[in-house]
């Protein structure tokens, strides 16, 4: 139960948050990790702000890409680096709770699953708890997936070791569904869920999510050009979408006590 961890965290003009991202993956109970850092050609302070951090831990590595590429290629590129047998993903916003890797090693030893995920908090751009709460099913099959991205990807972890290294074609928006469909389909298993908020995901105004139309160009992306579906297959996948985005899934997002 001591397997390493590699972490792929994308970073692109994060300069606002990204010190405390790391710091919440350097303060982890489970201390055999290695954090992959790629930066896409930052323009602000974030580079400045990663040497710093490098310097500060061995278990972190930077990478730096010559143009802005899109989280796409840099998850990728972090993924090719990697070394562990799991592989776990943080985007630069967002914060990770001290015992999330140690409580997901345990489960998928004591489960015998390959692929795993859990709970998480909603805070705003400024950190503060907004009181919600997603719930993560005990369980989602590809089949399941197709219809809804059911993994928060700030809380996915698989190991590599036994399904092997899975990236994603170039899609600027959604790659992370797409990512996790994918895996889903190489393992041939189900994905297993810790009811357990483990991580808190940053939630933005002009977030993707609050882009209705936006959503759904890049959805049908996944289902077309992420899963080779056909034209017809493709809109009738995304009609499934809606019907489950807005009438299933919007009720695991429960309210919760602040603290």
């Amino acid at each position: 139960m001591n397997g390493l961890v590699s972490i792929i965290t994308p970073a692109y003009n994060s300069e606002d948050y990204i010190v405390e991202t790391v710091n919440s993956v350097i303060n982890q109970t489970y201390n055999n990790w290695e954090l992959i850092l790629v930066d896409d050609a930052s323009t602000d302070t974030t580079l400045n702000l990663l040497n710093d951090i490098v310097n500060s831990d061995s278990r972190i590595q930077l990478h730096c890409l010559n143009t802005n590429s899109g989280a796409a290629v840099a998850r990728n590129f972090g993924i090719d680096k990697a070394k562990g047998e799991y592989i776990a993903f943080l985007d630069s916003d967002d914060l990770w709770k001290p015992n999330k890797l140690q409580t997901q090693i345990a489960f998928m030893t004591s489960e015998g699953c390959d692929i795993c995920f859990s709970d998480y908090e909603l805070i705003n751009h400024k950190g503060l708890q907004l009181g919600k709460r997603v719930i993560a099913l005990p369980s989602v099959s590809y089949k399941k997936l197709l219809r809804s991205n059911y993994i928060g990807n700030l809380t996915g972890m698989y190991k590599a070791a036994a399904i092997g290294k899975v990236t994603t074609p170039n899609l600027r928006k959604r790659q992370d569904w797409l990512f996790w469909l994918l895996t889903l389909k190489k393992s041939g298993q189900v994905a297993k869920g810790i009811n357990e908020s483990l991580a808190f995901y940053r939630v933005h105004k002009k977030g993707i999510s609050s882009n209705k139309s936006a959503l759904l160009k890049y959805n049908y992306l996944v289902y077309k050009k992420g899963l080779g579906f056909s034209i017809v297959k493709s809109i009738i996948c995304l009609g499934r979408f809606l019907f489950e985005h807005f009438f299933i899934k919007s009720k695991r997002v429960v309210t919760v006590k602040q603290t």
